[in-house]
């Protein structure tokens, strides 16, 4: 017997998000889970830190993840999760925290080059023009660095930091 999804309020994860909102998680959802059973695990964890370059995550690291969700985490599991996440979080802080992700040493900055090869290849991949105009938007310094808090804040203020 297939199930209705509920319409309208309620405690339905659906209703937290907008469509375009819920296809971006789905997608952020299949790049992880990368063996396509339908489900996050351990495994598909580890393999998406080594896509992001990270390849010494602790088996630890991996279970403490794993155990923030009440079960097997499906694409509903997912979405709830992140759901109470963001809740009352600052976009700012949110883009902030992806980009530490590749900003292993927490310096506030990322290599150029780096950041090139990872919007290059990774998700939607960008294309030659745009890592360009992206560049031109918001140039590296003379030793290659991106001030991704700078970037950050221009992003979510609309301005320079004086």
């Amino acid at each position: 017997m297939a199930r209705k999804k509920k319409e309208g309020g309620g405690s339905n994860v659906f209703s937290m998000f907008d469509q375009s909102q819920i296809q971006e998680f789905k997608e952020a959802f299949t790049i992880m889970d990368q063996n396509r059973d339908g489900f996050i695990d351990k495994a598909d964890l580890r393999d998406t830190f080594a896509a992001l370059g990270r390849l010494n995550v602790k088996n630890e690291e991996l279970e403490e993840m794993i155990k923030e969700a009440p079960g097997a985490i499906n694409f509903t599991v997912f979405l709830t999760m992140f759901g109470e996440k963001l809740k009352g979080t600052d976009p700012e802080e949110i883009i902030l925290n992806a980009f530490r992700v590749f900003d292993q040493e927490g310096k506030g900055y990322v290599k150029a080059d780096y950041m090139k090869e990872m919007l290059t290849t990774q998700a939607d991949r960008f294309t030659e023009e745009e890592v360009k105009q992206t560049f031109t938007a918001f140039p590296p310094d003379p030793s290659g660095n991106l001030d991704y808090k700078n970037l950050v804040y221009v992003i979510t203020h609309g301005e320079e930091k004086d």
